[in-house]
């Protein structure tokens, strides 16, 4: 249920777009965003920072796509947020010395050190060339072809390198356990539907 929550805005964007354009789809994600955290207030639920960071690049770069009439700019938003992540985590794990895979994901399984470390590279890495290849489709490709890859293609990168990952984690885990893997499965598929 919290991964189709955090999908709404996506998945009302990709339908918006279907039966409009492109500048509908970002006012109805910009509406879609900030109805979830009105959600989240009214039900006293945790806000998570991630709907925060969301809220904040949607409203600027999809504010920006309306008021310019330039889509470019809701193009550049999954790029912003990715590198974002990037530079978040190894900002995180090579000045302040904090391995954030570990304090998000500490609690469900045991790494050793070597390990957190090549986990918290690999995703600054994989969210910087998910950047990366999010540029390249929006400038060479048609716009239906960015919407779909931004709702489909992204979620299927996603989804491959949890998998890979999950595989990799399995071999070096200090007490592997069945329900530490679906743990760690579950964690990293819902943060990465918050980052779509």
């Amino acid at each position: 249920m919290k991964l189709l929550f955090d999908l709404f805005p996506l998945l009302l964007f990709f339908g918006a777009y279907k039966f409009a354009d492109l500048y509908v789809a970002t006012g109805v994600a910009m509406a879609a965003s900030v109805l979830q955290i009105v959600w989240l207030v009214a039900r006293r639920k945790k806000i998570e920072p991630m709907h925060w960071i969301n809220l904040t690049i949607i409203v600027v770069f999809g504010g920006a796509t309306l008021f310019l009439h330039n889509e470019l700019f809701i193009k550049w938003k999954p790029t912003v947020l990715y590198w974002l992540f990037a530079v978040v985590l190894l900002g995180g794990q090579f000045i302040a010395k904090k391995n954030l895979m570990r304090s998000m994901l500490g609690a469900q399984i045991q790494l050793p050190d070597a390990i957190w470390n090549r986990l918290n590279t690999a995703w600054a890495l994989f969210f910087a060339v998910v950047g990366c290849v999010n540029l390249y489709v929006a400038y060479n490709w048609p716009t239906e072809t960015w919407v779909t890859f931004k709702v489909f293609g992204i979620f299927g990168l996603l989804l491959a390198f949890v998998i890979i990952q999950s595989i990799y984690l399995g071999r070096h885990m200090k007490t592997p356990t069945k329900e530490g893997a679906a743990e760690v499965i579950k964690a990293e598929t819902d943060a990465g539907a918050e980052r779509s």
